[in-house]
């Protein structure tokens, strides 16, 4: 049995705790919610806190890079309160260089470091089914293993320091991002064809212009359902850092641009909270039509 910190128990984070849980892990978790800190204790975790045992992987899946600092190596960070040798495995999307940073701040204190960006959603978090897009040391990786093996279903080892996870992440999200906006694109497009939602999401699920996204958030707005898997708020901050990267690296990045527009119109729109496939609705009242669920 290993004991395993979680900093952060929201849709991802919660599902990632619960799957160390049953893989017979005992898990501590930390997060401001505290809804959120007692589902996980209803599972059989328990709340994290000053009296909790030392562990020897701690798990960040946070917003950004400033929570994931503060959840690491700030007052009260995870990374004081870790085994020696332990590991601190970071879930958040940020910049390559700030996971290098990270990575130096945690060999200093004796600690290993994973830069380990996740893909695949709520779903999958709950199921310990996720892709996790992994660098650091093969010590990292050995550390660690006992919360991948729970959390995921495939761990891609993209080099022996961090960084390259972040930088795969940050290439994942330019193209999920992407996808959602132009599937919301294409669907209330065709509304305007006389193609309603269900039908579209009938035929082209079927049809080379599919993806993944399209499979997966087409169906919110075909049921007019907007709880959030994945918010709205998301994409302007992953899109940011894409955008972020491609600048410091001298590269365009229109497509990219262009999606990050359509986001922080929905964020303006006050949908910041909603599913991130609610960035129909851009399109939808800017072209004076009604989705499936408004009136």
């Amino acid at each position: 049995m290993t004991i395993v910190y979680f900093a952060g128990l929201g849709s991802m984070g919660l599902g990632m705790a619960l799957s160390c849980l049953r893989a017979g892990h005992q898990v501590y978790g930390y997060d401001p919610t505290p809804e959120q800190v007692a589902s996980l204790v209803a599972a059989g975790g328990h709340a994290l806190d000053p009296t909790s045992p030392t562990a020897q992987i701690a798990v960040s899946v946070v917003l950004n890079a400033d929570q994931t600092r503060a959840a690491l190596f700030g007052p009260e960070g995870l990374a004081a309160r870790l085994a020696p040798g332990g590991v601190l495995i970071s879930c958040a999307t940020v910049a390559p260089a700030f996971a290098r940073e990270m990575e130096a701040e945690a060999r200093a204190m004796g600690l290993h470091y994973l830069d380990a960006p996740i893909s695949g959603g709520s779903v999958k978090a709950a199921a310990g089914k996720l892709s996790i897009m992994a660098s650091g040391s093969a010590d990292a990786f050995a550390a660690a293993q006992p919360a991948l093996d729970a959390m995921a279903a495939t761990v891609f080892a993209l080099g022996d320091q961090a960084g390259a996870g972040s930088a795969m992440k940050a290439v994942n999200q330019l193209l999920a991002g992407v996808h959602i906006a132009a599937m919301a694109e294409a669907m209330t497009f065709g509304m305007t064809q006389g193609i309603t939602p269900d039908s579209f999401l009938r035929v082209i699920s079927q049809c080379a212009g599919t993806s993944w996204m399209l499979e997966n958030r087409a169906p919110h707005i075909v049921a007019g359902d907007y709880t959030p898997h994945s918010q709205v708020n998301i994409w302007p901050k992953d899109l940011g850092i894409v955008l972020e990267i491609a600048r410091d690296a001298g590269f365009p990045a229109p497509i990219t641009a262009a999606a990050l527009g359509q986001y922080l119109a929905a964020a303006d729109m006050g949908l910041g909270r909603e599913d991130d496939a609610a960035v129909a609705k851009v399109y939808a009242r800017a072209a004076g039509l009604s989705l499936p669920g408004e009136a």
